[in-house]
């Protein structure tokens, strides 16, 4: 397919749909990264150019046309054990305290999971911690906008270059399960703590329960200021007393929200819920 070629009046026409049905906003001089994306999805439904795409979604607003246009917008590189502290502040701190307030399961929220390599990373941090004699158990739930994703993620089934980008091999060999040529399975005992589910951030969180723990990781730098604040309470709402929200090194609350306390620990931040 030929490079697609963006008039700037469709590409302000794209942008407040995107931020209108998923929160996200593209700022100026994306044209490439949108062009890139879209390009299959135009290919695929014989559609010219980024105009006539608005047009279509305004006019019939398909689910799948809208959900692969999200998807193709929104899906991420990603890796486990990304940035290393959230998960050894998890083992270190939090997992220890949620012990000592004597809760048995805690529950664990790892939103915008992408393919489930973060959710995953917090079962090998529980099952470490416990092999290290800690008693605690976790629920966790991934969660993320893309289907696609989230079935990849159910499967837990990745390529040998997906299985080990950001682990070591000791920990691959821990925690996969080589189940064919160049596929590599996470264990049952690592799989069976989570669960994942089709989810907008932008919608209810009424079904997802109370959390003691929230993962919320370079996601919150795409969104609005408005919709950040709105995702930020909501988030409150459904944390525990004393539960944790764990967001991305360049992410902040600050000015969202007065119900969580920064918390220093090792060299970076958490957030406690009042």
């Amino acid at each position: 397919m030929a490079e697609l070629s963006i008039k700037d009046e469709d590409y302000r026409a794209f942008a407040r749909f995107l931020e209108r049905a998923c929160g996200i906003v593209l700022g100026e001089n994306k044209q490439y990264l949108v062009a890139s994306r879209l390009a299959p999805v135009l290919q695929n439904e014989q559609i010219p150019n980024l105009g006539e795409l608005v047009k279509a979604l305004e006019k019939r607003p398909s689910a799948d046309l809208k959900g692969r246009v999200i998807e193709a917008m929104t899906t991420n590189e990603t890796q486990w054990f990304r940035d290393t502290y959230p998960f050894d502040v998890l083992r270190k701190h939090i997992l220890p305290e949620m012990e000592k307030q004597r809760i048995p399961t805690v529950r664990i929220w790892s939103a915008a999971c992408s393919s489930g390599q973060e959710t995953y990373s917090i079962s090998m941090t529980v099952e470490e911690y416990r092999a290290s004699g800690g008693r605690i158990e976790a629920e966790i739930i991934g969660t993320d906008i893309s289907p696609a994703m989230i079935d990849q993620a159910r499967r837990g089934r990745y390529t040998a270059n997906v299985a080990s980008r950001g682990l070591a091999s000791e920990r691959q060999k821990r925690f996969f399960d080589e189940v064919g040529e160049n596929t590599w399975e996470v264990k049952p005992n690592i799989r069976k703590r989570a669960s994942f589910k089709v989810h907008n951030l932008l919608e209810s969180y009424s079904g997802l329960g109370r959390f003691d723990v929230i993962y919320c990781r370079n996601v919150l730098i795409y969104f609005g200021w408005e919709s950040r604040r709105d995702i930020i309470n909501r988030m409150a709402q459904i944390t525990k007393p004393g539960g944790f929200l764990v967001v991305g090194a360049s992410e902040s609350l600050a000015r969202h929200s007065d119900a969580f306390e920064l918390i220093r620990l090792d060299g970076g931040v958490v957030y406690k819920r009042k």
